[in-house]
């Protein structure tokens, strides 16, 4: 998908959305296909072959928020 097509998808803000995906690709975890406006975006190789370790690090992040929020 573009950058449009996400954010749509998601109901987040258009700039938002681009921000954050020039942030997943600068971080090699998004590829972007196309230039401007067009471009589209993928899962980059790096993440796709590291994605059970993603996961689990993810995981941890999401337990750690947890223990760490009030309430």
């Amino acid at each position: 998908m573009n950058a449009n097509q996400i954010a749509a998808n998601l109901g987040m803000d258009y700039k938002t959305v681009r921000h954050h995906l020039n942030v997943l690709v600068k971080n090699h975890m998004l590829l972007s296909v196309g230039e401007g406006y067009g471009a589209m975006y993928f899962v980059a190789p790096e993440l796709e072959q590291n994605y059970d370790e993603f996961i689990r690090i993810w995981g941890k992040i999401g337990q750690q928020s947890k223990s760490s929020s009030p309430g």
